[in-house]
């Protein structure tokens, strides 16, 4: 999916959100354990609830490989099922990869020629040489980590160097070295606010991905002030919020419930900062 496209999807929808499929064994409700693959039927019933209101989907790998070689079929027919039933929709790998270059090459090879995503998150802390095996695939995406959601970012990613340019800034100025806007985009936090202008500075023109709106904190109407680009430029991901928003049999239909709250609340974000 391009760009272009992306935005042409996000227009038809009103609605830039992504659902994280973060699906754990141990929060499914307890009805579905009997089933042959617990952790896929509650991800299919969960994906035809929301696709009316999403434009993309973004399994969390660790998720499923905790749950060894059946959690990562679990995880494979999940990314198929989503192509077949809803091939318009935006998926998203996010397994933080990065590593040497021959190393990184697997990685890519495992996402972008096996299981076919449209997108994956990679860490850059090793370097261009550890991010440009995954930038070979043209029509895929890679998602760099640059300023995240979780307390902890604050330990080094807002770090300053001796010209006072903070860590998660020397990441977006570097990396445009690397690709452009039409590949690349980047992880930001929904928890940190007004620090969206200091990221859209530097990177005025790449879609955003993300993550802390619902149960981390963030604000929804923050991220779209100092976020939103001509092109909206976000994708907002919701994970817990939604999926686990209800644990007996009518878990779909409420998940279904808060997707829709979100795409309503984006609908009018983006009749405002658009």
């Amino acid at each position: 999916m391009t760009k272009q496209q992306l935005f042409e999807q996000i227009i038809k929808k009103r609605s830039f959100l992504c659902v994280g499929l973060d699906t754990d064994i141990e929060k499914i409700p307890d009805y579905l354990t009997d089933n042959e693959d617990p952790i896929y039927t509650f991800n299919k019933a969960i994906i035809d609830a929301t696709a009316p209101y999403c434009i993309a989907y973004k399994p969390n790998v660790a998720f499923y490989e905790s749950a060894g070689i059946e959690g990562w079929l679990s995880l494979q027919k999940t990314v198929a099922y989503i192509k077949q039933r809803h091939p318009q929709l935006f998926i998203i790998a996010d397994a933080k990869r990065g590593d040497i270059a021959n190393t990184s090459e697997m990685y890519a090879r495992t996402f972008f020629d096996g299981m076919k995503v449209d997108a994956l998150t990679v860490a850059p802390y090793m370097g261009e040489d550890s991010v440009k095996p995954f930038l070979l695939y043209p029509e895929s995406w890679v998602i760099l980590l640059a300023l995240t959601s979780n307390k902890g970012s604050n330990d080094f990613q807002q770090t300053e160097n001796k010209n006072g340019e903070r860590l998660f800034e020397q990441v977006l100025r570097v990396s445009q070295t690397w690709a452009s806007d039409e590949q690349m985009m980047y992880v930001v936090g929904a928890t940190h606010g007004t620090l969206l202008q200091d990221v859209r500075k530097i990177v005025p023109n790449h879609f955003l991905l993300v993550p802390g709106v619902g149960t981390q904190g963030g604000s929804l109407e923050d991220v779209c002030r100092y976020g939103m680009n001509k092109q909206c430029g976000l994708i907002v991901n919701a994970s817990r919020s939604i999926i686990y928003a209800d644990h007996t049999e009518s878990f779909a239909e409420a998940a279904a419930e808060e997707a829709k709250k979100l795409q309503q609340e984006m609908n009018l974000l983006m009749d405002k900062y658009l």
